[in-house]
């Protein structure tokens, strides 16, 4: 395939395309976006590696602690353009990502991520938001581990900030069709309710999440699931938060609240409870995370139970230079077999436009170290848990990154 400057000229004619959005004088125009870069190496000469358990549970959630630990480079990139017409305000939103799993070299993706239109103030309902195109929706995450325990993303239709009993009602239908005309598909059917700020204590707020799902095909099943999730401001008055989640899934829905395997039958069960929490005192910042996980596989009868604590902290030296470390600890027990287990620790000198745990965008150094078990190796595959068939069980990573968003 022919290139130019390292872009292929499918990139090529994306990037001109979002250029020109950016230069069309209608409407204001808003660009905002994320991304992560930078190099890294494995002791001994041995292929970039990072730690990570390997299928950690139906939901793949929990074990990923990032800082140090990423091995790719990904980045998205939106733009927005709003108006008013006759009273009814409107947001058209485009957003695209570029996507390679280990450097610069090698074979990257990039793709539309977020493609829709939404508008308020219509004369039917007024203070109702309408919205309908591919999007990302109805997202909370833990940051330090990359995981969003609620992801409501996907291509589909809705309404939002209805109020309902001191709080904001989201009604959304979604719809995957995993194939081509002419192939095989796997077309389902996602509904998702989505009730937010309901205030229950002084600074405290709940979110309760309602999820349908159906794989409209042979084969396909249904599902449900539940997420309860409470926000507190300035908890224990640390000047951060704290999140509470308390979700179970059923069938092919996603404890995640988004689609699940829509083949599993109704016997599949998940059932997990995060607590995290982050805080700013003075120059000590920092996000703690903890985890108890546990999932059942109809298919195959077996249990899987999982484990995960662990945290970063940023300590400022000055205004535009911290100290920053991260620990985490997780393991996996799948029934009947050894319980896989793993340990990392990273600490990574960064200079920032702040001296806030959140401030970006980052300059890091860092220095990775991990252990972990024989039965990680095993339960990773043949190529073991870095995915470099060496039978080790520690290894020591080192790099550089930039990550911003904006």
């Amino acid at each position: 395939m022919s290139r130019t400057y390292g872009l292929t000229v499918s990139k090529l004619a994306l990037a001109m395309a979002m250029a020109g959005v950016i230069a069309l004088p209608a409407q204001a125009v808003d660009f905002d976006g994320y991304f992560r870069a930078g190099p890294g190496a494995t002791s001994k000469g041995a292929a970039r590696a990072c730690y990570n358990l390997s299928g950690a549970g139906v939901s793949g959630a929990g074990t990923h602690y990032r800082l140090g630990n990423e091995c790719d480079f990904y980045g998205e990139f939106g733009l927005a353009q709003t108006g008013t017409v006759d009273g009814v305000t409107y947001k058209a939103k485009v957003m695209f990502n570029e996507y390679n799993p280990g450097t610069d070299i090698g074979t990257s993706s990039s793709s539309f991520n977020q493609m829709y239109v939404e508008g308020k103030g219509f004369d039917i309902a007024p203070n109702t938001n309408f919205w309908v195109g591919k999007r990302f929706y109805g997202r909370a995450d833990v940051h330090i581990l990359d995981y969003k325990f609620t992801q409501l993303d996907g291509v589909g239709a809705g309404a939002d900030s209805i109020s309902v009993g001191g709080g904001k009602l989201g009604l959304a239908y979604f719809r995957t069709d995993n194939g081509n005309l002419g192939s095989s598909t796997t077309p389902g059917t996602r509904l998702n309710a989505d009730l937010t700020e309901l205030g229950v204590n002084a600074g405290g707020k709940l979110r309760l999440t309602g999820t349908y799902t159906k794989g409209d095909f042979s084969g396909g099943t249904s599902g449900y699931a539940l997420s309860l999730q409470h926000d507190q401001e300035n908890f224990l008055g640390l000047g951060g938060g704290n999140t509470l989640w308390v979700q179970y899934a059923q069938g092919s829905a996603g404890m995640n609240q988004n689609f699940g395997n829509l083949t599993a039958p109704s016997g599949t069960k998940g059932f997990r409870v995060v607590e995290s929490m982050t805080w700013q005192k003075g120059a000590l910042g920092g996000q703690g995370v903890a985890l108890w996980e546990t999932n059942k596989d109809a298919t195959t009868g077996l249990k899987t139970d999982m484990i995960s604590v662990g945290g970063r902290a940023s300590y400022a030296i000055g205004k535009n230079f911290k100290l920053v470390g991260e620990a985490g600890y997780s393991q996996k027990k799948p029934e009947g077999s050894p319980t896989q287990k793993l340990a990392k620790f990273t600490f990574a000198p960064t200079l920032s436009t702040g001296p806030g745990f959140w401030n970006r965008p980052e300059l890091r150094l860092y220095v990775t170290t991990a252990k972990w078990n024989s039965a990680a190796n095993a339960g990773a595959g043949p190529a073991g848990l870095t995915g470099l068939s060496n039978g080790k069980t520690s290894g020591t990573s080192y790099g550089a990154q930039a990550e911003i968003w904006f």
